[in-house]
């Protein structure tokens, strides 16, 4: 009903949010409700909490602009309640308690999802540091339980969405909480969340990382070449050089060596064609390669009109990753998503190296992936390969 309404709301822009809707008017006594059914005695009978909770959720995601200072009130009344329960902590005796517990945990940390999305970077700031204080104490009180470990970070990773670098304060006291879920191999969904978390970081604080960017990267390339840690989390860790990269600029030279012989030994895996999940494993594997390169090349280039001279340290590895972009353009079984990174990957090595790139991109392979990139249905390849061929066609007609 809430996306119906959010769906139909007049707005004169597909990505604005409507300035009101239909249920506009019984928005308020609707949350009202909802949250005092998320507060009845028989609340864990059928499912009931749960699903007040989501409905929660939707209403709030698909709030108009009129509706926001009710989405404001929610905010304190989440952050109340989660509060309420994290001081419930010593009293639980009984493993079924301390089940329902978690997950009234875990369901409060996604409506604080919910409605953190929809709070203004203005706003964000009045609440943030009750938000993070309830974080921090659910990160030190949650001990083995990893849904909730998770949850906690998926909600920090949104808060660090709306405010930015404003989320630096916090930085001291939430390090040892992230340090410790990126060494949690055994709960791979924690891990994944904590890397996730480290390249939204990257984005929102960029140079202000870089005091905590050796202890990171030691764990990321740890957990790569750690057997136990699971497959999943490895192409998103190689994804994540790439926002370090950009995020440090040319501080990254330091861990350049060992993250290029790392990336070469990825980028060189192979898998039993038969299986396809391994096919999808080596795509996603390829992938993280590629935003890899890509954010190595654009941090240590600069985005300055000229390239900053640090990028010529890539210059040994650029024949290996065009060689690997070729071998990509050769699979058949390639992706969408390996299509779309091989052009903006070529494309940032044109402008990085000029001329000298020439004899390497005239290829037939090379040519046949841009032009696959250029009739491709997916917006972000067809984008980034008629860019990378324009790019093309200027050193070519500069020559």
């Amino acid at each position: 009903l809430a996306e119906a309404a959010y769906d139909s709301a007049d707005t004169g822009d597909d990505n604005a949010e409507p300035a009101t809707y239909c249920l506009s008017t019984y928005f308020e006594p609707i949350i009202e409700k909802l949250i005092q059914t998320t507060d009845r005695s028989d609340g864990n009978q059928h499912n009931l909490r749960n699903a007040a909770y989501e409905a929660l959720m939707e209403m709030i995601k698909n709030s108009p602009k009129d509706c926001y200072a009710i989405v404001q009130k929610t905010t304190l009344v989440v952050l109340e309640k989660l509060e309420r329960v994290l001081q419930m902590e010593n009293m639980i005796q009984v493993s079924t308690d301390r089940a329902q517990y978690n997950d009234l945990q875990s369901l409060l940390c996604a409506t604080l999802q919910s409605v953190l999305r929809k709070v203004t970077s203005e706003d964000a700031p009045s609440i943030s540091d009750q938000v993070m204080s309830a974080l921090l104490r659910m990160f030190s009180t949650s001990g083995k339980a990893g849904g909730v470990q998770e949850d906690a970070l998926l909600a920090v990773s949104t808060l660090v969405e709306v405010l930015g670098d404003n989320f630096m304060k916090y930085m001291e006291a939430f390090k040892p909480c992230l340090i410790v879920s990126l060494k949690n191999s055994e709960e791979y969904s924690v891990c994944l969340a904590a890397v996730g978390l480290v390249g939204d970081l990257c984005r929102a604080l960029g140079q202000k990382m870089l005091p905590f960017c050796d202890e990171i990267m030691v764990l990321l390339l740890e957990n790569l070449g750690n057997s136990t840690v699971h497959r999943s989390v490895k192409p998103q860790i190689l994804s994540v050089f790439g926002d370090v990269a950009l995020a440090i600029g040319p501080h990254f030279k330091k861990y350049l060596d060992i993250v290029m012989n790392t990336l070469q030994q990825a980028s060189q895996a192979q898998v039993e064609k038969t299986d396809y999940d391994m096919i999808d494993y080596l795509n996603e594997l390829r992938e993280g390669c590629l935003e890899a390169y890509t954010g190595i090349v654009q941090g240590l280039k600069g985005d300055g009109e000229q390239p900053n001279a640090d990028v010529n340290l890539i210059q040994p590895h650029v024949g290996h990753i065009m060689s690997f972009i070729e071998h990509i353009a050769l699979d058949e079984d390639h992706s969408d998503e390996n299509i779309s990174a091989c052009c903006g990957l070529i494309g940032d090595l044109c402008t990085a190296f000029g001329a000298g790139m020439l004899p390497l991109v005239d290829k037939e392979p090379i040519q046949g992936l841009l032009t696959k990139g250029r009739r491709s249905k997916a917006t972000k390849a067809k984008t980034l390969a008629t860019w990378a061929t324009k790019e093309i066609r200027k050193l070519k007609n500069a020559s």
